[in-house]
C-alpha cells in the first residue's frame, strides 16, 4: 500500500476517534498507531530502516518484529525523551505556583517591563532562552509564569501563552546548536557563524509575525483559563491577592528557572567551543566540559531545579500533608500528559516507518519548482505527515542536496532557512509537542490548533517570504 494512503487512513482514524467518538486522546492515538502499523508492509519498513542509515541486520530485525513490539518501542522512545522532563517540570511548576514563587516573579516582571509590555517580554525572553535550550524545556519552565500572569488578566491569557510559543518555537529549527539546523549547516557546508546570524535574523522576522498574529487572535477569540490537575484558578487568585511580604524572595523563586537554563546553556556553549578537539583545550577547560556535560543534561538539570523548587515549597508550607498532596497532584497531572504525548510520539514514529519520507523524495524529483519554495514544501509535507521537525529537516536536506549540485544563485544559508521554516508546518496530533502544550495549558483541541498549529503556519510562511526576498536582493554570492 502507498505510504500516502496509509497516512491518510491513520489520520482519519485518529480524527474520527477524537472528534466523533469523543474517545480519550491516549486511546485514539494508540489505536491509530496500531492501524497504521498493521497497514505498513515489511517491505516499507525495511526501506525506511535502510534509508534511515541502520545496518542490514537491524533492518531485518525491525521487519520481523511484531506490531505490538514495534508500537511499544515507539512509545518507549518518546517516553524516554520527555517522560522524566515532564514529571520534573510538573513538580517545578506546582512548587512555584503553590509556594507563591511564580507570583513573585510575575510581579517583578510587571514592575520591570510594565503591564503593557509583559507579553512582549515573555516573547523576547522565550526566543533568547530557546537558542541554547530545547523549546519544550523552555515551555515547561515558563508555563507557571503564563498561568500566574493569566489569572491577573484573564483576557490576555491566550496572548501570554502564544507569546511564549511564538518566541521559543522558531529557534528550534533556525538557530544552531539545536540538532535540525546544526545538521543542515554541516550537510550543506555552511559556516556555523553564518547559520546562527541568518537564523537570528529570520527568527526575529518570524517571531514578530507570530506575535502580531497572537495579538490579533487574542482580540478575536477568548481563550479561557481552566483548572488543570496541578492547580486550579482559585488557588492562583489567592496568591495574586497576597502582599509582597507573604511571598518568597525573588532570588529563591528565580533559581529553579535559571539553574537549568544556566547548566544546559553552559554545556551547549562549552561543546561549541571545544568542537570535539581536545588538542586546543586546557586541562581546566576539560574538567569544566566534563562537569557541564553531566550537569547540563536536561534531565539532570531539571532534577536539581526540582529539588530547589521542592525546598521552596516546603519552606513556605511546613505542612507534610499539604506538601505530599501537592506533589501527588503534580505527578498525577504529569502522568496523564506523558501517556498522551508518548502515544502521540508513537503514532508519529509508526507514520515514519511507512517510508513517507522516501515517498515524498520520489515525488519531489518529478516536480521541478523554484528551489526555495520546493525546500519549504518538502519539509512541510514531511513534518505534517509524521510530526517531527528534525526528521523533516533531515529528509528535506537529503532531497535538496541532490538538486543543488549545479550551484545556487544565492548563499546556501537561504536554502537552510527555507527548510527550517518549512519544518514548522503543520503541527497537529501526531506531534508530541502538540499534546504537551495542549494539556499543560488546559486548551481543547480546536483551541490548540488555532493558538498553536496555525500560529506556526503564520510564522513559517512569513519566514519563507522573508527568505525569498533576501535571497533576491541580498544573495551573498
Amino acid at each position: 500500500m502507498d505510504p500516502i494512503l496509509i497516512i491518510l487512513i491513520g489520520t482519519i482514524v485518529v480524527l474520527f476517534c477524537i472528534i466523533v467518538l469523543k474517545l480519550h486522546a491516549f486511546i485514539s492515538l494508540l489505536f491509530a498507531a496500531l492501524v497504521t502499523g498493521f497497514l505498513t508492509s515489511p517491505e516499507l519498513i525495511y526501506n525506511y530502516a535502510i534509508h534511515s542509515g541502520i545496518s542490514e541486520q537491524e533492518a531485518q530485525s525491525l521487519c520481523g518484529m511484531r506490531i505490538g513490539r514495534r508500537l511499544a518501542l515507539a512509545f518507549g522512545n518518546t517516553s524516554g525523551k520527555i517522560g522524566i522532563l515532564i514529571a520534573l517540570a510538573s513538580i517545578i511548576g506546582t512548587s512555584l505556583m503553590r509556594s507563591g514563587g511564580a507570583e513573585r516573579i510575575v510581579r517583578s516582571l510587571l514592575g520591570l517591563f510594565g503591564k503593557k509590555n509583559s507579553s512582549l517580554a515573555l516573547c523576547t525572553g522565550s526566543f533568547i532562552l530557546a537558542i541554547p535550550v530545547f523549546f519544550d524545556t523552555v515551555f515547561y519552565l515558563m508555563i507557571p509564569l503564563v498561568k500566574s500572569m493569566g489569572v491577573r488578566n484573564p483576557k490576555k491569557y491566550g496572548l501570554y501563552l502564544m507569546s511564549v510559543i511564538a518566541g521559543g518555537v522558531m529557534a528550534h529549527s533556525l538557530v544552531p546548536p539545536t540538532p535540525g539546523p546544526l545538521f543542515v549547516a554541516e550537510e550543506m557546508g555552511i559556516d556555523l557563524g553564518v547559520m546562527i546570524l541568518a537564523g537570528l535574523i529570520i527568527g526575529m522576522i518570524t517571531v514578530s509575525s507570530g506575535y502580531a498574529y497572537s495579538v490579533w487572535v487574542n482580540r478575536k477569540w477568548d481563550l479561557p483559563m481552566r483548572d488543570t490537575p496541578d492547580i486550579n484558578i482559585e488557588n492562583l487568585k489567592e496568591f495574586s491577592e497576597k502582599e509582597n511580604k507573604d511571598l518568597p524572595g525573588l532570588g529563591i523563586s528565580l533559581l529553579p528557572l535559571l539553574l537549568p537554563i544556566l547548566l544546559i546553556t553552559g554545556n551547549t556553549v562549552l561543546k561549541m567551543i571545544s568542537n570535539g578537539n581536545d588538542a586546543n583545550v586546557s586541562s581546566f577547560q576539560k574538567d569544566l566540559i566534563n562537569i557541564f556535560s553531566k550537569l547540563g543534561d536536561a534531565n539532570v538539570a531539571l532534577a536539581f531545579s526540582s529539588a530547589i523548587a521542592l525546598f521552596l515549597l516546603w519552606s513556605r508550607l511546613k505542612d507534610i500533608q499539604k506538601f505530599k498532596k501537592f506533589i501527588y497532584e503534580s505527578l498525577t497531572s504529569a502522568g496523564i500528559i506523558i501517556l498522551i504525548t508518548a502515544s502521540g510520539g508513537a503514532f508519529g514514529q509508526m507514520l515514519q516507518q511507512t517510508g513517507i519520507g522516501i515517498r515524498i523524495e520520489e515525488l519531489a524529483v518529478n516536480y521541478q519548482i523554484a528551489l526555495l519554495p520546493m525546500a519549504f514544501f518538502i519539509t512541510a509535507a514531511v513534518r505534517t505527515a509524521q510530526g517531527s521537525a528534525t526528521v523533516a529537516m533531515v529528509t528535506a536536506i537529503g532531497v535538496m542536496s541532490g538538486l543543488t549540485s549545479a550551484g545556487l544563485q544565492f548563499h546556501p544559508v537561504y536554502l537552510a532557512m527555507a527548510i527550517g521554516c518549512g519544518s514548522k508546518i503543520f503541527a497537529w496530533m501526531n506531534d508530541s509537542g502538540y499534546w504537551i502544550i495542549s494539556k499543560m495549558s488546559g486548551m481543547q483541541d480546536k483551541e490548540t490548533i488555532r493558538h498553536f498549529s496555525v500560529l506556526l503556519v503564520v510564522m513559517g510562511v512569513t519566514g519563507l517570504v522573508a527568505v525569498m526576498i533576501l535571497s533576491k536582493f541580498l544573495p551573498l554570492v
